[in-house]
């Protein structure tokens, strides 16, 4: 897909220069021919052929974020993280952090 696009704007730039070294022509004009009959048909053809990579990028962050908010929900710490990602410091499942009061019968 590059290999195409450079090929062609390699065409455009010795088409521009030949605009710029004709004597009936002029820079103005090369610089016109190289934007609109380079730069941008090129642009937007690269643009337009990058969609779907683009796409499964986006589609493979948001299945990563879903699955940090699915681990988070589910209250367990990444596997990475190890013993420090816990909020106790500790793989066991936290208690009550005020032992019950007992009525005095």
């Amino acid at each position: 897909m590059y290999l195409v696009a450079i090929a062609w704007m390699y065409v455009v730039v010795m088409m521009a220069v030949a605009e710029a070294m004709s004597p009936v022509g002029t820079v103005l004009g090369a610089i016109i021919t190289f934007v609109f009959y380079g730069l941008m048909p090129v642009a937007l053809v690269l643009y337009i052929l990058g969609t779907p990579g683009r796409r499964r990028a986006r589609l493979k962050a948001e299945a990563a974020e879903r699955e940090a908010a699915m681990q988070a929900a589910d209250g367990s710490a990444p596997q990475d993280a190890g013993v420090a990602g816990a909020p106790d410091g500790g793989s066991h499942a936290p208690g009550d952090a005020v032992a019950p009061e007992r009525k005095q019968v």
